[in-house]
């Protein structure tokens, strides 16, 4: 029974949205509210009120320098700041909001007869594939039913941060993991962990579990059950937590990660990445995949930590943010934790906000995404279908790598400052 604190708390937060919304106030999807003719960010709710303050933000600008109230308004309850740096990570900022994907209007999934349990799913990057997946894989196993589990290697490619291309990835993955071979999936199709879970509502299944890294999990869940019953339709969509890493154990499961071995090959230190390579491999597999991660990334002199592997130079990764050097309002961008790939209508303090090419609107962390490659020598994964010329799908697919043209620009006028 809800007391009487609840009620009032509850009324409260709807008096903000009615009294927002009687002034002709847009949310801004994250707590703000805005002037849809001026573009002003006027006022936010704060203890279910609507607080009028920081006048000075713009939609689709970044944000100007908060007041001490501003930064202890935006603090989330679970972040704390970093009390130290260690020596061979350096600690990112505590983030200022938990990043929130905002709902499309009016998405209906179809019906499908379900005749099917429970799917587990672990959808990742594995760039380059290392000792520390392995865990992830086991975990995956045991925790499907009846051996009823998928591993969905990402799509994302660059020279950076994704140099292996998906079939490079996923022909190492399952010489590396043999036992999980049957179960690793090269399917051009799956691009984001929404087109998983669509395929899985497709196939007929009632739930699905997603297992993924501790640092993945907030994420995971947020936008899994946001599109329940819009995407997909689930009875029950669980997210279930594989571990978590620690960058700076030396041990060679929990202590390793993708962005370990970028470092070490990048550094020419074959040492340190062998390390990261499971016992299944021989000393000569090894080295030939150390090799041909080395040749993808296209290692030169006066290269950058921060592009490579960020969490391990948080600081200037930021700087460089904060420059306006990097991740520019329009620019189009993927985030690396679900494939998600929008234009950034927003650049907040240590996040972008970004929007897809079908209105779905989402957050990332600055060190969560990459430059989206439309257009490269490399393979670029797109489905065969898309480069078919005279196809509608080809036309919808070039009109992406045209400034200008189609959804981009029109989403993007939607929030530009009027004159």
């Amino acid at each position: 029974m809800k007391n009487f604190f609840q009620f009032l708390s509850e009324a409260s937060a709807s008096t903000a949205v009615q009294q927002a919304e009687r002034m002709g106030l847009q949310s801004d999807g994250h707590g703000g509210w805005y002037d849809p003719r001026t573009k002003e960010f006027v006022a936010k709710t704060e203890k279910g009120q609507l607080k009028f303050y920081n006048k000075r933000q713009r939609i689709g600008q970044q944000d100007p320098a908060q007041t001490d109230k501003e930064n202890r308004l935006s603090q989330t309850s679970y972040e704390t700041e970093p009390t130290q740096q260690t020596s061979s990570a350096q600690q990112e900022p505590a983030p200022q909001q938990e990043p929130q994907a905002q709902q499309p209007k009016e998405m209906v999934p179809p019906e499908v007869e379900k005749t099917k349990g429970t799917l587990t799913v672990a959808f990742g990057r594995f760039n380059p594939p290392t000792t520390g997946h392995e865990k992830l894989l086991d975990t995956v196993a045991k925790s499907s039913d009846d051996g009823d589990y998928i591993i969905v290697p990402s799509r994302s490619q660059d020279k950076k941060k994704n140099p292996l291309d998906p079939d490079t990835k996923v022909s190492v993955m399952r010489q590396m993991f043999p036992g999980h071979s049957e179960k690793i999936v090269n399917d051009p199709a799956n691009r984001t962990i929404f087109d998983v879970l669509k395929k899985a509502h497709m196939d007929g299944y009632t739930n699905v579990r997603i297992v993924g890294g501790g640092d993945r999990v907030k994420e995971f869940e947020k936008l899994s059950g946001d599109y329940n019953g819009k995407l997909y339709a689930f009875d029950n969509v669980e997210v279930r937590s594989a571990g978590d890493r620690d960058p700076d154990s030396d041990d060679n499961v929990t202590g390793m990660s993708a962005s370990k071995q970028r470092k070490a090959a990048a550094e020419g230190d074959f040492k340190s990445f062998r390390k990261g390579v499971p016992a299944s491999m021989n000393e000569k597999q090894a080295r030939e995949l150390y090799n041909t991660l080395r040749s993808a990334m296209q290692i030169k002199e006066g290269w950058s930590l921060w592009e490579i592997a960020p969490k391990f130079d948080w600081i200037n990764l930021r700087e460089n943010y904060v420059q306006e050097k990097i991740y520019q309002v329009g620019q189009l961008v993927e985030n690396l934790n679900t494939g998600l790939v929008g234009r950034i209508i927003r650049r907040g303090t240590n996040y972008l906000i970004c929007v897809t090419e079908d209105h779905i609107m989402f957050k990332s962390w600055i060190k969560d995404v990459s430059e989206a490659v439309i257009n490269s020598n490399t393979p670029s994964g797109v489905p065969a279908d898309q480069r078919l010329v005279g196809t509608d799908a080809y036309r919808k697919y070039a009109e992406t790598m045209v400034p200008g043209s189609s959804w981009g620009t029109q989403f993007i006028n939607k929030y530009r400052k009027k004159k």
